[in-house]
């Protein structure tokens, strides 16, 4: 059996409120159901305005930011929360990741960075995790092969769904760039 590397439990912090503030509806909905389930009073907002207004409203102990949000950039959320009290605990939440936004995150006051997708679980143990112990690796990462297809798809998206414009931005063929956009996503 593997060991609990947790701080505490949900139930020894006075504050239990998490918020989570994600664009992806779908996933923030399960997401949300699933930290109730597991003790958490779950606050929602999908905008980096309706982030820093439910800050306002009320200071969570937790939080779960996305990084890039229709309005803006997840570091905002997360800049207001730290102000208001530095004793939260935030995960940066991304399909997105890459070493400088994980460092910006962790500067601003995030304690881990964890990539798109992940589950209840592997949020929880991020958030109660012991900051004096190093993170156990996650039970299911992504393999090689499904995180180039993210980076490929994200790419392609930022390039507004351009084949010649994100292939010259990756370095390879368009031909190539076209075959690996007609597969399935790998797992």
């Amino acid at each position: 059996m593997v060991e609990q590397a947790y701080l505490k439990k949900i139930s020894d912090f006075d504050n239990k409120s998490l918020l989570i503030v994600d664009d992806d509806n779908p996933f923030r909905e399960r997401l949300a159901r699933a930290m109730e389930k597991k003790g958490f009073e779950v606050l929602q907002a999908e905008s980096v305005k309706k982030g820093i207004q439910s800050v306002k409203d009320k200071q969570p102990g937790f939080a779960v930011v996305d990084l890039r949000l229709a309005d803006g950039n997840g570091l905002e959320v997360v800049k207001q929360i730290q102000n208001s009290d530095s004793n939260s605990r935030i995960i940066m939440l991304t399909g997105y990741g890459n070493i400088p936004t994980a460092v910006a995150a962790i500067k601003e006051g995030a304690i881990d960075y964890l990539a798109k997708p992940a589950d209840a679980d592997d949020v929880e143990k991020a958030l109660l995790a012991d900051p004096e112990k190093k993170a156990e690796p996650p039970e299911n990462p992504m393999s090689a092969d499904r995180v180039k297809w993210e980076h490929i798809h994200r790419v392609f998206e930022l390039c507004n769904r351009n084949v010649s414009e994100t292939a010259r931005r990756l370095k390879m063929h368009r031909r190539t760039l076209q075959r690996i956009l007609s597969k399935r996503s790998p797992r």
